[in-house]
């Protein structure tokens, strides 16, 4: 089976990594992942081919749509004529899309003359699935979202994939109609890599930490935001004394500001690492006695499969991460931060006391969502075949 996978990131880096773990799944199929936003440059199996558009970012204030490759119109143009090509090319039996149409409005420029295409009959009949996260974020006009978030699903999808544990958190819960939706509806559990087997003791070497020293990871997704939680990390891991034994390691994410970057690494000390990215990051979480972080689905699902304790301070823009936040700190050992917690003092106290428990932490949730993903559409596959 021949699969394009439509992935357009324009503020962080979960929605690519999310995508690309799903890719992953399909290990005995020929996947094209279409990337759209900026250039991340991670390794792929081989038998996930990557095609990367011209980039589309936005801006922190999801007020307008950025890119350094030209003007927007220009490169509009570029990217609908680069993708539309790469299905006459390619001729794909699946082509799924992450979070279109309940996101990403404005890249209906590209993906809606594939669609029509495809039910014309122009282009190969692809079947067109949507790959959806588990919360969505709030609409001013919500009637009018609704509405067109309905028509687009019924009109040009054959299935909606929602990546949660029903048991956690339903689409209903942001969604209303969900009742209008025609197309088989799946949740297909929570998508994350695993750490693998001895990632703890081989982070640790390469820190030149023993198995005593409690090491705090602090992380800040894709670095567009999180630069004040950072700081506060900092500042408060220096107020704790030599004699609590800590290692900070700090990760502001490729798109921090390279002000605010350099700012941070100024701030570094003796025992205290501040770098840009890794790609092992479910790794140092294995390593990690405390996980300090924003509350995005990314994060949050390395947080439990890594099952380390943690603090996350949830993005206050819209309701996404705090939802998530809440649900997942009533099972195991993830705590909310308020911004009142990132007073230096305050913060280096509960981190402290989350040290001072020393535990692992099991959560009851379905986090195999990228192997259910290939499972399910393997078979529905071979069904509407036999249909």
């Amino acid at each position: 089976m021949k699969i394009v996978y439509y992935c357009q990131h324009v503020l962080g880096m979960g929605h690519y990594f999310r995508s690309l773990e799903i890719c992953k799944a399909f290990r005995n199929h020929d996947v094209i992942l279409v990337s759209g936003g900026a250039p991340l440059n991670m390794p792929v199996p081989r038998h996930i081919r990557e095609v990367s558009l011209l980039p589309i970012g936005m801006d922190a204030d999801f007020s307008r749509l950025e890119s350094n490759a030209g003007t927007i119109e220009e490169i509009k143009a570029v990217r609908q004529q680069a993708l539309y090509e790469l299905f006459v090319c390619e001729c794909p039996d699946l082509f799924m899309v992450e979070l279109y149409p309940f996101g990403r409005k404005a890249f209906g420029f590209e993906l809606i003359p594939i669609f029509q295409a495809i039910r014309r009959g122009t282009l190969c009949p692809s079947r067109v699935v949507c790959s959806l996260r588990d919360v969505l974020v709030e609409k001013k006009d919500v009637e009018a979202y609704e509405s067109r978030v309905i028509s687009a699903l019924n009109q040009w999808f054959d299935a909606l994939l929602i990546h949660s544990d029903a048991a956690i958190v339903t689409l209903d819960e942001t969604f209303s109609r969900m009742t209008d939706i025609r197309i088989p509806v799946v949740y297909t559990g929570f998508v994350t890599p695993r750490p693998l087997e001895g990632d703890r003791s081989a982070v640790r070497r390469k820190l030149g930490i023993d198995d005593e020293t409690r090491l705090v990871v602090a992380s800040a997704g894709g670095g567009k935001v999180g630069f004040e939680l950072l700081n506060a990390v900092i500042r408060s891991v220096a107020k704790i004394p030599p004699a609590g034994n800590v290692y900070l390691q700090v990760f502001t994410g490729p798109f921090m500001e390279e002000e605010a970057v350099r700012h941070l690494q100024d701030m570094g000390a003796d025992r205290i690492s501040v770098l840009r990215f890794t790609p092992d990051f479910p790794a140092y979480l294995a390593a990690a006695d405390l996980s300090v972080s924003m509350a995005g689905y990314n994060t949050c699902m390395n947080i439990m499969a890594a099952r380390v304790p943690s603090l996350v301070w949830p993005f206050s823009q819209n309701r996404e991460q705090r939802l998530r936040a809440e649900r997942i700190s009533k099972m195991g050992k993830m705590r909310i931060l308020e911004n009142a917690d990132l007073e230096p003092k305050k913060l280096a106290e509960l981190i402290t006391r989350n040290l001072a428990e020393r535990c692992r932490c099991d959560y009851p949730i379905d986090l195999d969502g990228a192997d259910h993903t290939a499972d399910w559409i393997q078979s529905w596959i071979k069904t509407q075949r036999k249909g």
